[in-house]
């Protein structure tokens, strides 16, 4: 596996929209997570895999949203070390809490999240149909609900 360097991006940068719109693809909900948290790249030999955005909720609360790997990066351990990532940058901040929210059809994330120690906390049942104009389909199920985890830091 070669270097994964994962840093804030830069302002000047273009922002990896075509992999924020891997983890939500609504345009309006991205541009709230880059407009109100912290935008982070992975690069491999510069050129960006990876994304994450870490979103201040409450007081000492973050949350890790829009975490998306390109697709031919998947199951070589990049979104592992970007969580672990996003782990460490919480704790630096000095939050006690880091949440997260993904849907019930993303099985593969559910697997990871747990992996990296965080806990099914709640479901929104059926948020993705009351927040969502078109239907979201994944591993041939409908993402229907989302699932809330999080870890103490």
């Amino acid at each position: 596996m070669n270097e994964l360097i994962i840093r804030i991006l830069n302002k000047e940068e273009a922002v990896p929209y075509d992999l924020l719109y891997l983890a939500d693809p609504s345009a309006e909900a991205v541009s709230d997570y880059l407009n109100r948290g912290t935008c982070y790249v992975g690069e491999l030999d510069g050129k960006v895999i990876g994304v994450f955005v870490l979103l201040p909720t409450r007081p000492f609360t973050i949350e890790l949203v829009n975490l998306a790997i390109a697709e031919q990066y998947h199951n070589m351990g990049y979104g592992k070390k970007m969580v672990q990532y996003a782990i460490d940058r919480a704790r630096d901040g000095n939050y006690k809490v880091l949440e997260l929210g993904t849907g019930n059809a993303g099985i593969g994330q559910m697997a990871l999240y747990q992996k990296c120690g965080f806990t099914i906390t709640s479901v929104d049942f059926d948020f993705f149909r009351k927040h969502y104009a078109e239907p979201i389909y994944e591993n041939g199920i409908e993402c229907r609900h989302m699932i809330r985890l999080s870890i103490d830091l």
